[in-house]
């Protein structure tokens, strides 16, 4: 078995951008995109908006493990509005669809195009997400939603690069353990945790404990 050290790939920004607005979804997910990114000298910013994150305990948990990680690597934060009465409003008749499914896309479409907006008027012609490194996701949903927001603006590009080859999705597991992030045990919404804790309930295992979780620790730590 090969022991040799995983030696990065370099990774250039479409269209020869010097620059890239990151939306992070949560410290999990972004940890490994951000050392990948970080290891090919790329100037980045990590753009927070996640209003579909609930309650607002998991929100705020959440929100503080990645700016934790994006001072430690030196990177600028924007902490973007919590605006969850206008997601509310456009998941309206959506609450009981699958995940995967329109609410999601929904959920991608409004995330993406705040940030397609904020890059637009900060000077960002690249804009990412860490959202397509799970394999809880649909990495195609994702693409559309991010390559839609970027199309309203001129010359303004969704990076799609696929962060979980050559190893990405382990490696992010590896960082998250050393980095003792915060292990959150659903998507995000009301709806998945509702979700979630239902099909929990059906298997007769305890439901979902809002910040206890976390990655690297025994249960005993918790």
């Amino acid at each position: 078995m090969s022991t040799a050290p995983f030696i990065r790939p370099q990774l250039t920004l479409p269209n020869g951008a010097d620059k890239l607005l990151l939306h992070s979804c949560c410290a999990p997910c972004s940890g490994e995109v951000m050392e990948a990114i970080q290891a090919s000298g790329i100037d980045y910013t990590i753009f927070f908006y996640n209003p579909n994150i609930h309650p607002q305990k998991e929100y705020l948990i959440r929100k503080e493990e990645n700016i934790r990680f994006a001072e430690k690597h030196g990177v600028p934060f924007v902490d973007a509005d919590y605006d969850t009465d206008n997601w509310f409003e456009r998941a309206k008749g959506m609450e009981w669809e699958p995940e995967r499914g329109i609410r999601c896309t929904m959920c991608f479409d409004m995330r993406f195009e705040r940030t397609a907006l904020y890059a637009a008027e900060n000077g960002f012609s690249v804009i990412s997400s860490s959202l397509g490194i799970s394999r809880w996701k649909n990495m195609q949903q994702i693409n559309d939603c991010g390559q839609r927001a970027a199309a309203h603006y001129p010359g303004m590009v969704y990076w799609d690069y696929n962060w979980r080859k050559q190893g990405g999705s382990s490696r992010m597991i590896e960082i998250s353990k050393r980095e003792q992030f915060y292990q959150q045990e659903y998507c995000g919404c009301v709806y998945s945790l509702r979700d979630s804790n239902l099909h929990r309930k059906s298997q007769g295992r305890p439901l979902i404990k809002i910040g206890k979780l976390f990655y690297g620790k025994d249960e005993s730590d918790e």
